[in-house]
């Protein structure tokens, strides 16, 4: 058996974070096992879908570099397949046309409550043999039921959740086409799957009450039966539910902070499945290593200081020109022109072990690029009368030195021991005038990369 997996979101809204470890898992099954992961966009709901919410979706995947073998697919370029199959399963008996009006649903779930029973559809319409059914009132477009099984239970081995099995009773014969002759959700899916040959359908818990439904109408088509993956949703650190109005859940709004795909993988990977103490791994290995069996059946909870820590470690661990690359929007908005100065990959090579999101990281080259004041505090700590006078011989020194790591090294080691001061006398003040900020790497190899005229410049700047 050839694997084909599928990630299948809604367009009606962003790209949430839970959407994507669904993706992630779907795919990694599908690359573990040398199979097809398939993308299918179900655009039915006409009230909420839009082209931009399909497109948040693409980006989004591009974003994280999940790729699809197929796809994408849109059920509303579907609309004559659905209801082919409708048709053949009214013609068989499979399915058939409900009459009732909204208000008799109405009076029927009212009646069913004052008994103390759970409301549903009384399948009044149902054909059976020796009924009689009411006759066909004018003016009512019907709906197409679904002929749900009456007894026996519905059951399956959730890959996540373990045994599963409802009860047919708790089941009503669903509508699978509305009065308009569209198709309804439950019912897309089924024939969906089908006809892309799903093996494996590894989707959120919110699903898990959709899936009997969606069985017994496999079954009736004589459809082969996929296996079933049911995730645990990601909650809040609190155990509150993730929300968009709390919580930054698109996955587009935390490349927006400064987060790297690869963490953002990195940590929905571990969001629930785990494999021994591995914390920090690349997709490969997680690939390697997937197995459904591992994903636990209980809610994760995000923690954003663990995602901080991942990106923190990925983005050391990244290409430096690579980064430029990411940050030079970065940079832009913050007036600096990395086409003059030091080469924007070498800045961020001293740098980013200090750095947790790219935006920290961008902060951390300005002062590269365009000269830093330093805050009051700063002034009236490290740019004292003594310190002052300290800087002006530094700064004549400076004049005949050679503009190396090295050079500048040994030269401030030397001054120090000249005017019997520690170095931190001598390394605040000249961080505080060249870059504005105390906290920088080590000194000398920060001016190094400023350059020697542009660090001459900035010291007269308070020192003239």
């Amino acid at each position: 058996m050839t694997v084909r997996t599928r990630f299948a979101p809604s367009p009606t809204g962003y790209l949430h974070i839970g959407g994507v470890r669904t993706a992630l898992f779907s795919w990694a099954y599908a690359r573990k096992h040398g199979g097809t992961f398939i993308l299918r966009i179900e655009d039915t709901d006409l009230e909420r879908s839009t082209p931009e919410s399909v497109q948040a979706i693409l980006d989004g995947m591009h974003w994280v570099g999940l790729d699809y073998d197929e796809g994408p697919f849109y059920q509303m370029q579907r609309m004559d397949r659905y209801k082919a199959v409708i048709q053949q399963m009214l013609a068989s008996g499979q399915a058939y046309y409900c009459y009732t009006s909204k208000e008799e649903l109405d009076a029927m779930r009212a009646e069913m409550e004052a008994r103390g029973e759970k409301p549903r559809y009384d399948r009044r319409w149902r054909p059976e043999e020796g009924k009689t059914l009411p006759a066909v009132p004018q003016g009512i477009q019907p709906v197409v039921r679904f002929r749900n099984p009456i007894g026996g239970a519905v059951a399956w081995d959730d890959q996540v959740k373990g045994r599963i099995e409802i009860s047919n009773d708790e089941l009503d014969d669903l509508i699978i086409a509305r009065g308009d002759g569209t198709p309804t959700y439950n019912f897309c899916v089924v024939v969906d799957d089908w006809d892309m040959g799903i093996t494996h359908v590894i989707r959120g818990d919110d699903h898990v009450n959709n899936t009997p439904r969606q069985i017994n109408i496999l079954a009736a088509l004589g459809a082969p039966l996929p296996t079933y993956a049911h995730l645990p949703m990601i909650l809040r650190e609190d155990g509150q539910k993730m929300s968009k109005r709390r919580d930054p859940v698109s996955v587009v709004d935390y490349a927006g902070m400064g987060f790297l795909p690869e963490a953002m993988l990195n940590y929905l990977a571990r969001l629930g499945w785990g494999h021994g103490d591995a914390e920090l791994f690349e997709m490969g290995e997680f690939v390697e290593w997937f197995s459904l069996e591992a994903v636990s059946p209980s809610p994760a909870r995000f923690n954003k200081d663990k995602l901080l820590w991942l990106n923190q470690q990925h983005i050391k661990a990244a290409d430096n020109q690579r980064l430029a690359e990411l940050i030079t929007g970065w940079m832009g908005e913050r007036e600096c022109d990395v086409s003059t100065g030091p080469q924007l990959a070498d800045v961020i090579a001293l740098v980013k072990e200090r750095v947790s999101t790219l935006v920290e990281l961008a902060d951390a080259c300005v002062y590269f690029y365009r000269q830093l004041h330093p805050h009051d505090d700063v002034r009236a700590q490290h740019m004292t009368e003594a310190s002052l006078a300290l800087m002006k011989n530094l700064r004549e020194q400076f004049a005949s030195c050679d503009w190396t790591t090295e050079a500048i090294g040994a030269l401030i080691k030397a001054f120090c021991k000249e005017q019997g001061v520690k170095m931190g006398q001598v390394g605040m003040p000249l961080r505080a005038l060249v870059c504005g900020t105390t906290q920088t790497p080590s000194v000398d190899a920060t001016l190094a990369l400023i350059g020697k005229d542009e660090t001459l410049r900035r010291m007269d700047q308070y020192l003239a």
